[in-house]
């Protein structure tokens, strides 16, 4: 494999590819397994997923950058998922961006520079009856305010301090 980029552990993907390479549309599915193992889809593993699979690093990278749930650079310790859908709209969630953006130095698709926050608009998380609403790690923080959003954010630095 001839790849000038990244250096990542390959061996964490083979079991994946052992038991998918082989298996017509399974792209999409091999791409998430990386995510989970790498945190994102470094540029190497990308290349070695098109070798592995007979495919074009071309083809898997435009798969990778059509579908949203796919991230090409390493994110936060804590990613933000901030819901843009129109109940949050509705309800104020440019507000709660801001504060976000306030807080942490950052705007949507960015990462903070002590790498411990990523921020990302979503389309919707499907909690319109808790809008505004953020997920961070999975856990759902709703009927935000500027204030509460920063406070959460405040303690989740307080938190990583103490690891």
């Amino acid at each position: 494999m001839d790849c000038c980029c990244n250096n990542s552990d390959l061996s964490l993907i083979m079991p994946v590819l052992d038991k998918y390479a082989d298996t017509k549309g399974s792209l999409i599915t091999i791409l998430q397994h990386a995510q989970e193992i790498y945190g994102y889809l470094p540029t190497d593993v990308i290349y070695y997923i098109a070798d592995r699979i007979g495919e074009s690093p071309a083809k898997v990278m435009g798969v990778a950058t059509f579908y949203s749930q796919f991230r090409l650079k390493p994110v936060g310790k804590y990613l933000i998922m901030l819901c843009q859908g129109t109940a949050c709209h509705v309800n104020g969630s440019q507000k709660i961006e801001q504060a976000i953006s306030d807080e942490l130095g950052i705007a949507d698709g960015e990462t903070s520079d002590d790498g411990l926050f990523t921020l990302k608009n979503v389309a919707c998380l499907g909690c319109c009856s808790l809008s505004p609403v953020m997920m961070i790690n999975g856990e759902t923080y709703g009927r935000l305010t500027p204030d509460k959003a920063k406070e959460i954010l405040r303690t989740l630095k307080e938190k990583a301090k103490e690891e």
